[in-house]
């Protein structure tokens, strides 16, 4: 099967709209998809439950801290209409608020001023996200780039890296959980932990209920692979897949152009197919 269970659209920091992206789905011949926009389950609120040929699986990225580190966690095969996940969805977007106000602070005394409003122009109506600072950022001529906005501004322990009003992994799990869903570590190599560190992680998002790891996130070379798949056996996980894809013209995150995954391990659809 081609399965891609990470993904976003405009309803946070994505370009296409949800019909958009499962048009592309489509045509790329994706059989399984699950939209995991930042925080939001907005995108279901535009879609029936797919085609016959694709099928796809209810799902969200929330973002969490774990010992002052930004982590991310996606939420599979949930059931929407869940009262805890409706209720931490309301939490996370009144902290994703909060964090773009602080944002907006912090790039106010550095002389830039109303960002918020400027990012906002950015999200098609949905939350405010880093990127969509990073555009404002572009627009208005600060930096030539969006990559040179997140080293400069925006990236990890820069003036717009605010993350201590997530909600914490046990937090974000049981309302995962609590919703049916299988929570996964998304992108573990994106946090640039050390490998000892990230055994910690896995200990403690295990330990919390967690019971999947993003094995394989968009383009990966075939060592990072492997590794990741010897800690997913490691720590008894399920395993799980996705482009992260955003927005086309990023060949690294290019939807449905997944790896498979090893086969040692235990896919996370196994769960439901």
């Amino acid at each position: 099967m081609n399965v891609d269970l990470h993904c976003h659209t405009n309803v946070s920091d994505g370009a296409l709209t949800p019909a958009e992206l499962i048009e592309l789905a489509d045509e790329r011949s994706i059989d399984m998809l699950s939209i995991t926009d930042h925080d939001t389950l907005a995108a279901y609120q535009e879609l029936g439950q797919g085609s016959d040929r694709l099928r796809i699986v209810p799902g969200i990225e929330f973002s969490s801290q774990w010992r002052k580190s930004g982590v991310h966690i996606v939420g599979l095969n949930l059931n929407l209409n869940s009262d805890e996940i409706l209720l931490g969805v309301a939490q996370q977007s009144k902290a994703r608020s909060e964090r773009g106000e602080k944002i907006s602070e912090k790039l106010q005394r550095l002389g830039f001023d109303n960002c918020l409003e400027g990012a906002k122009g950015y999200t098609s109506g949905g939350e405010v996200g880093r990127p969509h600072f990073a555009q404002h950022l572009v627009a208005i001529g600060a930096v030539t780039n969006i990559a040179q906005a997140f080293k400069k501004y925006l990236g990890a322990g820069k003036a717009g890296d605010i993350k201590e009003q997530w909600a914490d992994l046990d937090t974000v799990i049981g309302w995962i959980r609590a919703a049916g869903g299988v929570a996964v570590l998304a992108h573990p190599v994106k946090y640039k932990m050390t490998r000892t560190k990230l055994v910690s992680l896995l200990d403690d998002f295990t330990a919390a209920g967690g019971e999947g790891l993003e094995v394989i996130s968009g383009l990966q070379i075939p060592s990072v692979t492997r590794d990741l798949a010897a800690l997913c056996r490691k720590h008894h996980l399920l395993a799980s897949c996705g482009s992260d894809f955003h927005s086309s013209g990023q060949p690294w995150a290019s939807l449905g152009m997944v790896a498979q995954l090893p086969d040692n391990l235990t896919p996370v659809w196994s769960r439901w197919v």
